[in-house]
């Protein structure tokens, strides 16, 4: 349930009487109406004929600006213009106090104890937590009291009666916030748009650099397959020559060493050496047989 939405119903029976009630009957109307518990919001009773009639009365006329003060001014308002208006009972100032605080935080959310002990012409800050306490549980406003900062902290409050050509300034103001807001909105699409396109630009770039990478490793794999292959051909050949080298080699050493031999023959003397120590060769010699003789 949103804050004072039975402030209108709790106006209705005053807003009956109104529609027949003249002159000191409608004065004293006023004076309950603002008096009247649960009673915040007065624009419908200020728009009836028979209430507006008593601005033409100088005798009446200040229960008008009475009910006008309760519709949309403030506690300060009415102590500016004392003089000029009825005695407030309790009921009253209390209320208007408390229609006071919804008009100040309209303005900060955020409200020191000492303006608002200020503006409300309260004597300690006991007081003031107390009347703050009842608005909250009296619908009027939501919010904290941070005794600790001295300051109320403001939610949200009930809305309040228009005065008098605020409707146009709000229009306005309302008019500049749409205003600002579809530019900081055409600004963040224009920012998300370039955030997006960057993001393309980069997926692209990584896709591009993913293909080099296997275009890359694909030539180094097929690479790695033709050394391979050409190394283990090479050892074949390798092999192969170095059987023939060493056959040829066996072959040139067995007929070196033929040669060899044949030259040694060749080299030597067919008649018996001269020298002292050489001996015949065993085979050559014939040893003389010794006939023993029988007896």
């Amino acid at each position: 349930m949103e804050l004072g939405s039975n402030f209108a119903q709790k106006l209705e029976p005053f807003l009956l009487m109104g529609k027949t009630m003249k002159a000191a009957a409608a004065a004293k109307l006023i004076q309950d109406a603002t008096s009247a518990p649960g009673v915040f919001v007065f624009s419908e009773l200020l728009e009836l004929p028979n209430i507006r009639e008593l601005g033409k009365s100088e005798q009446h006329e200040k229960y008008l600006s009475l009910l006008q003060l309760f519709a949309y001014k403030t506690y300060q308002d009415y102590l500016h213009h004392k003089d000029q208006l009825p005695p407030l009972n309790q009921a009253q100032t209390t209320k208007l106090k408390y229609l006071s605080i919804v008009t100040m935080a309209s303005d900060k959310r955020i409200l020191p104890y000492s303006k608002l002990l200020q503006a409300l012409d309260m004597p300690t800050v006991r007081e003031l937590e107390d009347l703050i306490i009842d608005a909250i549980y009296l619908d009027i406003l939501h919010g904290k009291l941070d005794q600790k900062e001295g300051q109320l902290e403001v939610e949200y409050t009930m809305g309040r009666d228009l005065e008098p050509g605020k409707l146009e300034i709000l229009l306005f103001a309302l008019k500049d916030w749409a205003s600002t807001t579809s530019a900081v909105l055409a600004t963040l699409d224009e920012k998300i748009a370039a955030v997006a396109n960057e993001s393309a630009v980069a997926k692209v770039a990584a896709k591009e650099h993913e293909e080099i990478v296997q275009v890359i490793l694909k030539d180094v794999a097929e690479k790695q397959k033709e050394n391979k292959a050409g190394g283990g051909s090479a050892t074949g050949n390798s092999s192969g020559t170095g059987s023939s080298s060493r056959k040829a080699g066996m072959t040139t050493s067995s007929t070196t060493g033929v040669d060899r031999e044949m030259r040694m023959d060749v080299d030597e003397p067919t008649e018996p050496s001269k020298g002292k120590n050489r001996k015949a060769p065993q085979a050559d010699v014939v040893k003389p047989q010794r006939k023993r003789n029988r007896f």
